[in-house]
């Protein structure tokens, strides 16, 4: 009988991003910006893994270290079995096809002075010995897959609206026929009525081309639409990491409640009845984080415990991954409670 158990394609082990401060005529090291200070997570192949949280909090930065567009202060980063933190030069350009990226603003990411077929060509013309009609066919191929008129190949990005150039941006991500695409918040610079056609188009490739995803986004409405499971980040690191529908219905983490307090509800009768949670005071700057958990200082619910001691991120029950030393009871609307061995990891990361 075949394993029916899903492999992981995407396994990141502590993963610090630390920019260096400097000081001075002489530019002295006088300190470090964590802007990821040990992420641990796994993105199993075929499936839509979501990375919110608000603005500063690092995802963009983690998935620009995933890919080796930033040198990992430290880490493991393996992608189909090769750890990517590792390679050289020549032998990360090997494997750059197996992964690509959507970038946030279509504007910036696409040369005005290329035209669309220039554009998605260019990895063909890097990476594969495709050459002239042969090229060209492969270019309206995706063209074709991506919504965009093959009568356009020959146009400039400034001639297309803001949805047609990140269908353009998302075209060239699949011109390798990639296995992983980190997609940094690719919808966050479109109109609202756009959005939604272009997830939706993301969708339906990951259906035919069996793509896997790290969906990057502060829009929670839109993650909660595509991803299979939901990682919470605050101030470099995550602070819950769950299924999506156990997430939305029972948030674990002080600040995941917080966040998803302040979705709206399309229902009236709801949303009167919802209570926000209003956070109090600023977020910690990244160059001096708190010392204990990264939350300590805004979160209404913490202890002498909590300024000491920095919680680490356990498995509080199958499938969610909490760094809290408090992890409220699990209610049956998430899909599974906690039992005594959740409880028994809680009070070991207490001890820790």
């Amino acid at each position: 009988m075949p394993d029916a158990s899903p492999r992981k394609l995407v396994e990141v082990r502590n993963l610090k991003m630390h920019f260096p401060i400097t000081s001075g005529i002489l530019r002295r090291h006088a300190g470090d910006v964590k802007a990821v200070d040990g992420v641990s997570f796994d993105i199993f192949e075929g499936e839509t893994l979501g990375l919110v949280g608000e603005s500063g909090c690092g995802k963009s930065t983690v998935g620009r270290a995933l890919l080796r567009l930033y040198e990992a202060t430290s880490g493991s980063v393996v992608i189909d079995g090769v750890d990517i933190a590792r390679l050289g030069q020549k032998e990360l350009r090997r494997i750059r096809p197996k992964m690509q990226m959507v970038f946030q603003d279509p504007q910036a990411s696409l040369n005005p002075r290329m035209t669309v077929a220039a554009i998605i060509g260019e990895p063909l013309a890097e990476h594969t010995g495709l050459r002239g009609n042969a090229r060209l066919a492969r270019i309206h191929e995706l063209m074709d897959q991506v919504g965009l008129n093959r009568a356009f190949a020959n146009r400039f990005p400034h001639a297309f609206s803001g949805g047609q150039r990140q269908r353009i941006g998302i075209a060239r991500a699949l011109a390798l026929n990639p296995r992983f695409i980190v997609c940094d918040e690719p919808i966050a610079a479109l109109d609202v009525s756009i959005q939604a056609q272009v997830v939706n188009l993301l969708e339906d490739l990951q259906d035919r081309l069996g793509l896997t995803y790290l969906f990057i986004s502060h829009d929670l409405s839109m993650v909660r639409h595509i991803a299979d499971r939901v990682a919470v980040m605050y101030l470099g690191q995550i602070a819950e990491l769950s299924p999506r529908d156990a997430l939305y219905a029972n948030p674990l983490h002080p600040y995941a409640r917080a966040l998803l307090s302040a979705v709206p509800e399309p229902d009236p009768t709801l949303e009167s009845s919802r209570r926000r949670i209003i956070l109090a005071g600023d977020v910690p700057s990244p160059a001096n984080p708190p010392k204990g958990c990264n939350f300590c200082t805004r979160c209404p619910q913490a202890q002498p415990v909590c300024h000491d001691v920095k919680p680490p991120l356990l498995e509080v029950t199958p499938g969610r991954h909490v760094a809290c030393h408090f992890v409220p009871p699990i209610t049956a609307a998430a899909g599974s409670t906690g039992g005594p061995e959740a409880s028994e990891r809680n009070r070991q990361g207490e001890d820790r």
